[in-house]
């Protein structure tokens, strides 16, 4: 008989683009309602790069959750090649920072601030290593040379393994995850409990001919983009293992309708909407749904170190409809992944 109803603990979200403003107040509580904790990305313009900024993004975060949801926003620094060491320890131990960030400048959507070479910022990671802050990647190599489906796998070999090597204390999370070499980069460093990685719904459920069936399907566009079909497979099966260096992180992205659907159109699948019901889809058709409470509500907070929630919450086998349009206070919109599909699955709600 197949399994009708779920009962998980209260799954977070390690890796979540909340926006500000208009967006922000359009998208948080898709994601408040599903997850009691989530990794905020820190990509603003301008960016979260101070403890200062920081604190006054997360009060902007908790005045736009919804009255009667319990949600908490963990903060993560913008890394540049000018970041303060000093600051970023204090804003780690009051409790500001869970993480930073580190996108290679100009590697994906509002990274133009980002680090130009990473010796530049060997103080702040070896300040990192030493307080236990965990560093979050955007794991692309931004040489144009190299070809955008290959960017992951040689960032893991050019940038990853000697960034661990020469700092065999620093805690790193290789962000959306999307290849076989990044799922074989993080097995080989298990044992050392110092190497996560998060994997989006979106990820496990299209690889790179999904993009183009039918014609572009910009809404389907991210970065990193999706790979083979083979790594698609490479990527559930590390998810459906239950290991633990492996966790849910949506890298939901929302953008504006028009920005998506232009002659240049911006990255990011907005998967928030209907989250939970992906990964339920994704499991099932694996036939491992046995393994997603692991994936989504254990690995993570053991890997950061904070307590996996008491609080339960319940999906069922029932057809549930993807939003057909989010819309924004200004007038425009954000397409949902799946956007007017029927789903299998239906997020009810606490158990």
């Amino acid at each position: 008989m197949p399994t009708e109803r779920l009962v998980l603990r209260r799954p977070d979200d390690w890796h979540v683009h909340l926006r500000d403003g208009a967006m922000l107040k359009a998208v948080l509580p898709f994601t408040a309602r599903q997850f009691g904790r989530a990794i905020v990305m820190p990509n603003l313009k301008p960016p979260v790069a101070t403890t200062a900024d920081a604190v006054a993004y997360r009060e902007r975060i908790l005045a736009a959750v919804p009255a009667g949801v319990s949600f908490t926003p963990l903060m993560t620094a913008y890394l540049t090649d000018g970041t303060d060491p000093d600051d970023l320890a204090q804003g780690f131990e009051d409790g500001v920072f869970a993480a930073a960030k580190l996108y290679p400048a100009n590697a994906t959507t509002n990274s133009a601030h980002g680090v130009t070479d990473i010796a530049k910022i060997t103080p702040v990671l070896e300040r990192m290593a030493e307080i236990g802050m965990p560093l979050l990647i955007h794991g692309e190599v931004t040489d144009q040379a190299v070809d955008i489906f290959d960017r992951e796998a040689v960032f893991i070999d050019r940038t990853l393994a000697p960034l661990l090597e020469r700092h065999k204390a620093l805690r790193v999370v290789l962000e959306h995850a999307t290849t076989a070499e990044a799922v074989a980069f993080v097995r080989d460093h298990a044992a050392s409990g110092r190497v996560g990685a998060t994997i989006t719904a979106h990820h496990l459920l299209i690889n790179r001919s999904h993009i183009f069936q039918g014609g572009i399907r910009p809404h389907l566009y991210c970065l990193p983009i999706a790979k083979r079909e083979t790594h698609r497979q490479a990527l559930l099966e590390a998810a459906i293992s239950g290991e633990g260096p492996f966790f849910l992180g949506t890298d939901t992205a929302p953008h504006p309708l028009t920005a998506k659907e232009s002659a240049c159109g911006c990255a990011g699948c907005f998967t928030a909407a209907n989250a939970l019901e992906l990964y339920a889809e994704a499991f099932e058709q694996a036939g491992a749904l046995d393994t997603l409470e692991a994936f989504a509500s254990l690995n993570g907070p053991r890997f950061y170190g904070l307590p996996v929630a008491e609080e339960k919450v319940v999906l069922e086998r029932s057809p549930s409809t993807a939003p057909d349009i989010v819309l924004i206070a200004d007038g425009d919109g954000v397409l949902p992944f799946r956007s007017g599909e029927t789903l299998n699955w239906t997020f009810v709600g606490a158990a």
